[in-house]
């Protein structure tokens, strides 16, 4: 569907992502899907391209602006690689690099910015605890300041890019229960007291990396408070939304990926006397997801356009959250049902995408939570 908002250099960006993506790593994904990892040039290779450069200053060797259509473009055509497990092990350090920007001091920004944009070195957000993920103002890992000093002690778990990560944005409670009473550290891999295990045996996203983060008593400077102790919630609020926004268009690319596949399949397969594409029941199946593709394709650009020109608009982007992924769960099993058993052989991208569904319907806030969300930022 065309885009009303694109310009010129929106469409070179996505064009110059696209062209990337089907030359350099949809040719190896199911080589690196199988080994659960892939390499660490990607990661290069893309920060070259300004990939991870949107809303960091140029002398970090970032782009200097933002645009959240750009932003949704290279996570669409990243996510139609056909395995999304890349496109996640690409976007971890991502939703890392905002408060980085924004929320650290001088002297951190200096030195590890312009590395994590260029993909010299990993970094990640870690949030999530194993006794909850999107109840952030419930978070247990704790801050004790102890002269110049902070002591961290907690876990945190399913943080991606969390085994390969050189640097982590760490959310801690330094204050009393409840939204106020949370802060953002900067903790560095290799400080005494911190470890991490990885979380290797996943129904989905098997190229990309996660991780548990474990601190004992571990030590970072006073400095490494990123922003004002004891208001770090809203700065991880206003993080998620760009990873939603970012779990909108690529589950967009997923439901694309799933269509193309079905009607390839559905032009060459023969029953009963002609192709699939010629019976009703097909035909179907695929306008049903074609339609699902347009309307998040329309909602996803409205929000990136408000973005844009006024801010971002939570209700919205909560609500495309949970409509996208429910869209992409009908266009992935309508895919795998119009591929029949030569979709469940592993190797192509409906088996992969259609067990990579649910992470996408949990991942940057639950469909449950994103309703609820929802329903606050309507004032109900």
């Amino acid at each position: 569907m065309q885009n009303p908002f694109d310009t010129e250099e929106r469409k070179a960006f996505r064009e110059t992502v696209k062209r990337y993506v089907e030359s350099e790593i949809t040719p190896n994904v199911d080589e690196w899907d199988e080994a659960g990892d892939f390499p660490w040039r990607v990661h290069e290779e893309l920060g070259a391209m300004g990939y991870f450069g949107f809303g960091i200053s140029e002398e970090y060797g970032g782009l200097g602006f933002d645009d959240a259509f750009m932003r949704a473009a290279a996570s669409e055509e990243m996510a139609r690689c056909g395995a999304t497990g890349v496109w996640a092990g690409i976007g971890g350090r991502s939703i890392s690099m905002g408060p980085l920007e924004n929320l650290a001091n001088e002297e951190i920004r200096s030195k590890v910015l312009e590395d994590i944009v260029l993909g010299r070195k990993g970094s990640a957000l870690a949030i999530t605890e194993p006794g909850g993920g999107s109840d952030v103002a419930n978070l247990q890992t704790t801050a004790v300041r102890d002269g110049d000093e902070y002591v961290i002690n907690g876990s945190k778990t399913f943080i991606t890019g969390g085994l390969k990560g050189d640097y982590f944005v760490v959310g801690a409670r330094t204050g009393d229960d409840g939204l106020l009473g949370i802060s953002l550290f900067f903790v560095e891999w290799g400080t005494e007291g911190f470890t991490r295990t990885p979380l290797d045996r996943k129904m989905g996203w098997w190229a990309s990396d996660q991780a548990t983060l474990y601190f004992d008593n571990c030590r970072v400077p006073a400095a490494n408070l990123m922003g004002a102790e004891n208001h770090g919630f809203i700065a991880i609020m206003e993080n998620f939304n760009f990873e939603r926004l970012s779990l909108v268009a690529g589950a967009l690319g997923m439901m694309k990926s799933c269509l193309e596949e079905s009607i390839a399949y559905a032009q060459q397969r023969e029953t009963f006397g002609k192709r699939l594409i010629e019976h009703q029941v097909i035909r179907h199946k695929i306008a049903d997801m074609s339609a699902r593709i347009d309307a998040v394709e329309a909602y996803l650009n409205q929000i990136c356009w408000q973005a844009n020109e006024v801010t971002m608009p939570v209700a919205e982007v909560s609500k495309a959250k949970f409509f996208s992924t429910k869209a992409l769960e009908f266009c992935a099993s309508e895919a795998m049902q119009i591929l029949g058993g030569a979709g469940y052989l592993r190797g192509n991208p409906v088996e992969r995408i259609y067990r990579e569904v649910k992470v996408m319907a949990i991942g940057g806030g639950s469909e449950e939570i994103m309703r609820d969300l929802a329903v606050k930022q309507m004032g109900l």
